[in-house]
């Protein structure tokens, strides 16, 4: 090889070997997790590494901010936030969608409704938002909840469902084709503590509804995989609305597995962007019910790890599914490997 080709190949070479570092980079920049916690005092939207390092108030609000969505790019943050003040008849928050930078910044009310809008989650394209809310009944009405649709700037609002019950958490596909969600309908188990939930899909235009779980207890929650072939999502196949465990099953509602078999609150699943780990808050280490941590494990349910490990309650966490994103401000860029996890 010439001289003149020998710098060539070097130059190139070079060039991938920086390509693929910066790739490596924005891994770890990706590999983020939002979350609520209430540490300060009142419930905020943190953000965190996968390891639990480097936890960041991105709120930092007086009144409570809870449930975060990550855009699929990564430079928004939906959440839900009751700072408006409205209340329902027995005085409870009634809760609005936000919408923030993925550094906090510019926090911006969405729906703007005296109802009780919650449960954010994106579509794949990051143009609209799916969410669950009251808004159709007298604002002091606790049922009839249905999941409704608005694009990211909070114009274009559409309802999906129309079932006079309780449709709720929903969850956009990563083929932007359909939506699970949790729905209380006639014809389910009614136990003690009334009629259960179970998990449902419909298309992403609210038709062709079909329901995926069938049991004598809830099932709600349901978190899409990367790949889209499964759904994990929380379950009190106990009965006592108490003990929940982490389960995953296919798209189709077949083979559901029980991850995380353990007498404890174990709920709010979100799946790593690689699809081989799932984040899910638990109070197995505390002594009352809404005192939780977060923690991660495989997707087949070993090497739990703890993650956040506060004597607060932190808990809705959301794993950022995007390959490239936008680092927070304050947070460092970093190599890491296969196993490791990001900062909190």
């Amino acid at each position: 090889m010439q001289r003149k080709d020998k710098l060539t190949y070097m130059i190139l070479a070079s060039v991938v070997v920086l390509g693929l570092m910066l790739l490596m980079v924005v891994g770890e920049v990706q590999a983020r997790i939002a979350f609520m916690s209430d540490r300060d005092g009142n419930a905020e939207i943190y953000v965190m590494a996968a390891d639990g390092g480097n936890q960041l108030n991105l709120t930092n609000h007086p009144d409570g901010d809870v449930n975060p969505a990550w855009s699929p790019d990564g430079k928004r943050i939906a959440f839900m936030s009751d700072r408006d003040g409205h209340v329902d008849i027995h005085d409870f928050p009634n809760y609005e969608i936000y919408v923030m930078a993925a550094d906090g910044g510019n926090q911006l009310n969405l729906t703007n409704d005296l109802g009780d809008d919650r449960s954010p989650s994106w579509s794949p394209d990051g143009k609209h938002i799916v969410f669950s809310s009251n808004r159709d009944m007298d604002r002091f009405e606790a049922h009839n909840i249905e999941i409704y649709v608005i694009d990211a700037d909070g114009a274009n609002l559409r309802r999906l469902t129309n079932n006079l019950t309780e449709d709720e958490y929903p969850s956009w596909s990563p083929d932007g084709k359909r939506i699970a969600f949790s729905a209380r309908r006639d014809g389910h188990f009614e136990n003690d503590f009334g009629i259960t939930y179970e998990i449902y899909v419909m298309d992403a235009d609210g038709g062709n509804e079909q329901r995926l779980t069938e049991n004598r207890n809830n099932d709600w929650n349901p978190s899409w995989s990367p790949d889209g072939k499964r759904i994990a999502f929380s379950s009190d196949r106990k009965g006592d609305v108490v003990n929940w465990d982490i389960y995953v099953m296919d798209a189709d509602g077949g083979n559901p597995q029980n991850l995380t078999e353990n007498r404890v609150y174990d709920s709010s699943p979100s799946w790593s962007p690689d699809g081989e780990r799932i984040v899910f808050s638990s109070n197995r280490d505390r002594d009352r019910i809404f005192n939780s941590d977060i923690y991660v494990m495989d997707a087949d349910g070993g090497n739990l790890q703890n993650i956040t490990n506060s004597l607060h309650s932190d808990g809705s966490p959301a794993w950022l599914n995007s390959p490239f994103s936008v680092s927070p401000a304050g947070k460092q860029f970093t190599m890491w490997g296969r196993l490791k996890q990001v900062d909190q």
